[in-house]
């Protein structure tokens, strides 16, 4: 079966300079804070358009008064055919607008300009997991993550006993039914720091018991999830811990350049 091919929609809106990572890099917004020398959001374009599957990138985000104010980022998102967006009030509402512009019937690749440790890899191992569903979105297990890097701090979906998995901000929507699930994102966003309440909004209460004693496997979650929903919804894990490490911190924003320098010494000359 061949691999259809995606639009990315990159979320690019946050407060602007009023965010502590742009205040600690002297950026105009979080996504243009320069990571080893190269905006975060440029970073995530860069992947995307460095994968086969993406047919275009519609970025949400930074805000008019800054694309305004920085004439060459405007020069270089035509440059490199990007459709701009202004972002709405909230991520889930941002996604939805961009969404609103891409037919029904053409499925979307959806991640966030903070994923500074993008990798084309990343990209094209969720579009192959994500064949044949409405709705899909990418984790790592907790304990990859916490092995890789034991002083970053994640939140985790604590399911099964001694299992946890981290979120990676990319998600597919592949199907008009699977769009239904930005509605259900809009109603649960301001829970995604709290990951009970959120398996109780998605999973009713009749998960809630087995969440707490542990007994929920990730397999459980999602076929309840999808019977709930009336679609399929799934996860694909991914190997690379990295993946699950975006910038929202100035901790995080330390790591990744911590990360990137390590890479680029390992590398050939």
């Amino acid at each position: 079966m061949t691999q259809p091919r995606h639009i990315a929609i990159v979320l690019a809106a946050d407060r602007g300079p009023a965010d502590p990572v742009a205040r600690a890099s002297g950026a105009p917004c979080k996504s243009l804070t320069p990571v080893a020398g190269k905006a975060m959001l440029w970073r995530v374009i860069d992947a995307l358009q460095q994968t086969a599957a993406i047919d275009e990138i519609i970025l949400v985000g930074p805000s008019q008064n800054i694309l305004e104010s920085h004439p060459e980022l405007k020069d270089m998102l035509k440059k490199a055919g990007i459709t701009w967006v202004a972002p709405a009030a909230s991520p889930s509402a941002s996604a939805a607008k961009a969404m609103r512009s891409v037919a029904n019937d053409k499925p979307v690749l959806l991640t966030t300009a903070d994923h500074a440790l993008l990798q084309p890899a990343m990209v094209e191992a969720l579009l192959t997991g994500s064949t044949g569903k409405d709705f899909t979105l990418a984790m790592v297990t907790y304990e990859d993550v916490m092995r890789a890097y034991p002083n970053t701090r994640r939140t985790a979906i604590r399911l099964r006993p001694g299992k946890g998995y981290c979120g990676c901000n990319l998600f597919t929507i592949n199907t008009a039914k699977g769009r239904q699930l930005i509605d259900l994102w809009q109603s649960v966003e301001s829970q995604r720091k709290h990951p009970a309440k959120l398996v109780i909004g998605m999973l009713g209460w009749g998960a809630v018991l087995r969440y707490v004693i542990g007994r929920l496997s990730l397999d459980q979650a999602f076929a309840r999830l999808s019977r709930t929903l009336e679609m399929d919804v799934g996860p694909v894990l991914l190997t690379d811990p990295s993946a699950a490490i975006d910038v929202d911190s100035i901790a995080d924003l330390r790591l990744v350049e911590d990360l990137l320098a390590s890479n680029r010494k390992t590398q050939p000359g």
